[in-house]
């Protein structure tokens, strides 16, 4: 199988569950349930790819904190290469609150090593041994995004393939977005995302616009499902139908499916159902990678789905 290579950033995530009124300023609501688990979208996704078979690496930073182990930990259990991961004592490993429910969630996010990585991290044998080369969290990861076109590039030259999630842009200026898929291969917006980055309302004009005649762009478009161009002309499948208890991550184990098809050489439809599946199945539990299926499960959840 292809390696993948993730270059991202990692934090912990402390989930709140079930709110029944969302907190106000001044004010204090009581939620259901709670858990602290490994998150980022750079670490959903190689948790989804490794729970799928495919082996994956992972370079980034972490303070040398009880948050950085608990996150390294959580990763190496998996299976995940995390020999590239410097845990660093000048920081302090980013943390995210998300305030969740079945329906939406909302996050407040102290950065901290987040932002630490930068392209000279990536050092000149960083990508030796890997197929494939994924980042996440492009807004957010504020050193390294001046060089992501710089490493794509560097990538595809030592016959890497390449993909990117941008995540939102809490700036909402969606800046060199475009200039950076010229290097891409797969490129994974999400319905905001592709509007931001666009300027279309329209998910398939919006495709449309950002079409370079080489990067793959697949919408995510959450219970409308995921949409591909084919030839030219708008390839849909729908969502899968499951009863979330969270849906933090959920896109990025999309992304895992997507990819662990895509790198297999199987038809772009395939791909989409996979990655919807492996997405829907994500939120059966609190966190992004608690409840990620493995090839088995998304195939056995596909065919009864039928």
């Amino acid at each position: 199988m292809k390696r993948v290579l993730v270059v991202g950033e990692i934090n912990v995530d402390l989930i709140l569950q079930g709110y029944h009124v969302f907190p106000e300023p001044g004010k204090e609501v009581l939620v259901d349930d709670f858990v602290m688990v490994l998150g980022s979208a750079s670490a959903i996704c190689a948790m989804g790819l490794a729970r799928l078979g495919d082996p994956v690496a992972f370079l980034g930073k972490t303070g040398a904190d009880p948050w950085g182990r608990f996150c390294l930990a959580a990763m190496a259990e998996r299976g995940i290469d995390v020999s590239r991961v410097v845990q660093d004592p000048a920081l302090k490993t980013g943390v995210t609150v998300a305030i969740s429910s079945p329906s939406d969630r909302a996050l407040v996010s102290f950065l901290g090593s987040i932002a630490a990585l930068s392209l000279e991290d990536v050092g000149p044998d960083a990508l030796r041994g890997s197929s494939h080369l994924h980042i996440s969290s492009f807004f957010l990861q504020e050193r390294l995004r001046p060089g992501v076109r710089e490493l794509f590039a560097r990538a595809r030259g030592e016959g890497l393939t390449t993909s990117l999630d941008t995540g939102c842009d809490p700036a909402d200026r969606w800046e060199d977005v475009r200039d950076v898929l010229t290097e891409v291969d797969v490129f994974f917006p999400n319905e905001v995302e592709l509007r931001g980055i666009s300027g279309s309302e329209d998910p398939a004009e919006g495709l449309g616009r950002l079409d370079n005649g080489r990067t793959r762009i697949v919408a995510k478009l959450g219970a409308q499902g995921a949409m591909t161009l084919e030839g030219g002309e708008p390839l849909r499948v729908p969502a899968y139908r499951v009863a979330p208890v969270d849906t933090t991550g959920a896109g990025d184990s999309f992304n895992a499916g997507f990819l662990h098809a895509w790198l297999a050489e199987r038809p772009i439809a395939d791909c989409l159902r996979l990655g919807a599946a492996c997405g829907a199945l994500s939120t059966r539990g609190l966190g992004g990678t608690a409840t990620q299926p493995t090839a088995d499960e998304a195939a056995a959840f596909m065919r009864s789905q039928r």
